[in-house]
């Protein structure tokens, strides 16, 4: 039996080199693609003691087909995210919300053995993802775990192109919301610390800029209905709320432990929701790259080899926040 490289955590927190097995015959629908791109979320600095191959936002070609697959061919292009399986059987999944069943396999899990820090991947069919024509492989990566969170929450929630939508933070996740949000036909409004990031925020597609440091009144010039936190730390709220529209809605997306801790009042007077959202479903996630391809949504990135000095230095700057907004490896 052959092998092929991935790239692990250890209990130490440092990235290490090693193989997995390449059967010599794939089962049941399993597909194993080659990396060629892989995308750097904050959501792998969790997982660098934990003993599994790295990564989520995978991007390669396939190689071999097991014997129940039947929509890809070798020489496709393809793309997998933080989901590898579901029951298929459930209410969830039988509604299209997979990522919501009770027997999911998600990236982290006892359940997912494969990640995209590595040569080759070997996912289920059912979990991969086409690559839209005349996309980049450098594009398609982060798309396929930031790209399809931010959007989850703009079209499974019914976001509508007259509401007001609000992101706090301009990172990985926070300048692709902008962007699907900008070409949904919404008014977007950015909340940053400073106006360090604002001339890119108004370039990526924002129409209004609000710094918040050091501000205790926020003005907007519409009240927010749907607010999308990409920051990795809790916001003010006492800020925030109060430039909460009535009925509207607020997304966490970054994870984060501890309890989210807001006031009360406020949401009872104004019917504010506060939504969780995890990434999203396949059918989701393919609109998603569709609509990116069709309105050439793009991320950010810096580029690092897949290489063993490479990811570390990557994790390094990112864990340093030193990343601009995304980093993407690259296979050799």
């Amino acid at each position: 039996m052959s092998s092929f490289t991935v790239y692990k955590g250890s209990k130490n927190g440092v990235v290490v080199k090693g193989s997995a097995n390449k059967p010599e015959q794939l089962a049941g629908d399993k597909v194993l693609m080659r990396i060629t791109a892989s995308g750097l979320c904050g959501t792998d600095l969790h997982y660098l003691k934990h003993d599994i191959t790295l990564g989520h936002e995978g991007v390669g070609v396939v190689e071999a087909l097991g014997p129940d697959a039947k929509y890809l061919k070798i020489g496709d292009r393809v793309g997998f995210g933080y989901e590898h399986d579901s029951c298929g059987h459930c209410h969830e999944c039988l509604t299209g919300n997979e990522t919501y069943c009770a027997e999911r396999a998600l990236y982290g899990s006892d359940k997912v053995d494969q990640g995209s820090f590595a040569s080759h991947a070997i996912v289920r069919e059912s979990f991969l993802h086409k690559i839209p024509e005349g996309m980049s492989d450098l594009d398609a990566a982060p798309l396929q775990c930031a790209g399809a969170t931010v959007f989850a929450v703009l079209q499974a929630y019914n976001t509508r192109p007259t509401e007001t939508v609000g992101v706090m933070g301009l990172g990985g996740l926070g300048h692709l919301a902008i962007q699907f949000a900008n070409k949904m036909g919404n008014r977007v409004i950015v909340l940053s610390g400073s106006d360090r990031k604002k001339e890119e925020a108004m370039r990526l597609g924002a129409h209004e800029f609000v710094a918040t440091k050091g501000q205790k009144e926020l003005k907007v010039s519409h009240p927010i209905n749907r607010l999308l936190i990409t920051t990795s730390a809790q916001p003010n709220w006492e800020q925030l709320l109060p430039i909460m529209a009535p009925g509207s809605a607020i997304y966490p997306l970054s994870v984060a432990h501890g309890n989210l801790e807001i006031p009360y009042l406020p949401l009872l007077y104004k019917g504010i929701a506060v939504q969780g959202s995890l990434v999203a479903s396949r059918n989701i996630h393919r609109e998603m790259l569709a609509f990116a391809a069709l309105h050439n949504i793009k991320p950010v990135v810096e580029v690092f080899p897949m290489t063993e000095e490479g990811i570390k230095e990557a994790i390094g700057r990112l864990e340093r926040g030193d990343i601009h907004l995304r980093a993407v490896l690259t296979a050799a």
